[in-house]
């Protein structure tokens, strides 16, 4: 990657922490009050499978491993 892409995603995650005063605790509650919200509007959240590590063939795998 190059500086400029990492410099940016650096800023975005400074500015995040900064927003929730580097308390991680407080940042995973607005994550979770905010999943709250949008089911009781209705929309659907799609949880990740609990151990992707355990699927033989994945997409990052096919992509990753792709140009060989």
């Amino acid at each position: 990657m190059s500086d400029e892409i990492l410099t940016e995603v650096w800023a975005i995650k400074d500015a995040i922490a900064a927003q929730y005063q580097n308390n991680l605790q407080a940042l995973f509650e607005d994550i979770k009050r905010g999943e709250a919200e949008l089911k009781a509007k209705g929309y659907s959240l799609i949880l990740p499978p609990p151990n992707p590590a355990d699927k033989p063939i994945s997409a990052l795998r096919r992509t990753r491993f792709g140009r060989r």
